[in-house]
């Protein structure tokens, strides 16, 4: 990681913290509930998606802490996602992030309204936020957040991924399931940062083509870890998709070919930082360390 990088890390990722936390703490809920809730929420996410976003925004101004809300949000849904996707229903994971999954700690039922307060909890929060000024802004910002997490986007992309385990899928079919699962938030994480900084509309399509070769290089480098990593490093165990006879990328282009093709979309994302208005070094330092991670 780059030093301007752990710096940006060092210096946003406790405002982030506090922001998740303050604002669930202060949901007028019950107490299991909330407590639920917290425990998924603060349980050592790395905060990629809200960080990203604040990146982004900083690339055109410094960030500010009405910023905080319509930047982190994100974080809520990533995370209800993480609860429902562990459910017995679904992927049955017992373990994420070093602990036992939510359902495991308080019941299937509260996994499942946790997720679900988690999720609404996160477009009241952008309609409510400070930055951007406008409403119509927000509207827009609450549009793209809705599109990137339910049916054309993270929610789709679930179904196709359940639908595709133990089938023998295409490399198209594998794509279309990380653009919308694991790359429709990321997309949209890049892309609120450039709407909250109020980007020319050029720049922000650039930064949604961005923010899709982005997604594949997150998924891609996560079928790797799959097969190379450790459940101390990962906080999940290594495998996993191959006990549940998923198709990844290793396995349908070999390990060296899954690092081949990460490495042709980290140059893809590349090209387009090239085409912004602005200095995208920070940006060129947070992507090559999402696709150098080791957990």
């Amino acid at each position: 990681m780059s030093v301007d990088l752990q710096h940006f890390f060092e210096t946003y990722r406790p405002s982030v913290d506090q922001a998740l936390t303050d604002r669930v703490s202060t949901l007028k809920t019950p107490d299991t509930l909330k407590a639920a809730m917290l425990y998924s929420l603060e349980a050592g996410g790395k905060r990629v998606r809200p960080l990203l976003a604040l990146a982004v925004l900083q690339c055109y101004r410094p960030v500010e802490e009405e910023d905080l809300p319509a930047a982190s949000a994100v974080e809520l849904i990533h995370t209800y996602s993480l609860v429902h996707d562990d459910l017995p229903s679904m992927d049955d994971d017992d373990w994420r992030r070093g602990q036992p999954t939510n359902h495991r700690k308080f019941g299937e039922a509260t996994a499942i309204l946790a997720g679900d307060a988690l999720q609404t909890t996160a477009f009241t929060w952008v309609a409510e936020a400070g930055r951007p000024a406008s409403a119509e802004a927000r509207l827009q910002l609450v549009q793209e957040l809705a599109g990137a997490s339910g049916g054309e986007g993270m929610v789709g992309g679930q179904m196709a991924d359940l639908e595709g385990e133990k089938q023998a899928l295409n490399l198209k079919e594998l794509e279309y399931i990380h653009h919308h699962k694991t790359g429709a938030l990321l997309t949209y994480a890049v892309v609120s940062g450039s709407l909250i900084a109020e980007a020319p509309n050029t720049d922000v399509e650039n930064w949604r083509a961005f923010g899709r070769e982005l997604g594949l290089v997150f998924q891609i480098k996560d079928d790797i870890l799959d097969v190379e990593g450790s459940l101390e490093e990962m906080g999940k165990s290594s495998g996993s998709d191959e006990s549940k006879e998923k198709s990844t990328y290793p396995k349908l282009l070999t390990l060296e070919g899954a690092k081949e093709k990460l490495t042709y979309h980290i140059e893809e994302a590349e090209k387009l930082l090239g085409l912004m208005t602005v200095d995208t070094s920070l940006l060129v330092s947070f992507l090559h360390y999402i696709g150098q991670r080791n957990h």
